[in-house]
């Protein structure tokens, strides 16, 4: 697949058909992830790769499996999302956030080794280490489009880090910053319309 092709058929996906995932395909889409820029050149990154699904069950514990609409007409009112659009996405993506982990072919479970305090920097320099793996974190979602697959992330809420932590017995100076899951779409994988945008408009030459 044409990269460009690759960057435009990218979207985030909560509907999994079901599907494995054999070991080659992994492997080249983690080395996608390892050839990302870092911060120190050292590519301190490790990933927890879950296929067993008993475990996938008891990592997803704390993350909630029904949503009401009642909690989503209060998400939207607390956290001001006044565009019809992006309530949309929100709409699709809260009450599928257990669910699209569960039913994905594969957890990734991605981690740093922290050099620095990333949770409370002393400067924008040591949030260098996290940004890097969100460079990793996106030439893994290129990749598995390029595959053919498709993957979603959750952000670890409250106590779901530790939580993880203690399920996958990563060592504490490592910090995991999202849950991925992958898979292969569902024929009836709902595809959530985005914000369209012009080019032209953010691009500001030699000033704002």
């Amino acid at each position: 697949m044409d990269f460009y092709e690759a960057v435009n058929k990218r979207r985030t996906i909560r509907d999994f058909e079901n599907y494995v995932i054999d070991d080659d395909t992994l492997e080249r889409i983690i080395s996608a992830g390892m050839r990302a820029p870092t911060n120190d050149h050292m590519r301190d990154w490790a990933f927890i790769v879950i296929e067993d699904q008993s475990v996938t069950t008891e990592l997803l514990q704390l993350i909630p499996k029904e949503f009401s609409e009642e909690d989503m007409e209060n998400l939207i009112r607390d956290w001001n999302l006044s565009d019809k659009c992006q309530q949309n996405c929100y709409r699709d993506a809260v009450p599928k956030q257990n669910r699209m982990l569960a039913d994905a072919s594969l957890v990734i479970i991605p981690l740093l080794k922290q050099k620095t305090d990333i949770l409370n920097p002393d400067s924008l320099s040591h949030l260098n280490g996290l940004a890097s793996i969100w460079c990793c974190i996106e030439n893994i979602f290129l990749a598995a489009t390029a595959e053919g697959l498709a993957c979603n992330l959750r952000i670890p809420l409250g106590m779901e880090g530790e939580w993880a932590r203690k399920t996958l017995g990563f060592p504490k100076d490592y910090l995991m910053p999202c849950f991925i899951g992958i898979g292969k779409p569902a024929k009836d994988a709902r595809i959530v319309e985005q914000k369209e945008f012009d080019v032209k408009e953010v691009i500001h030459k030699n000033k704002w």
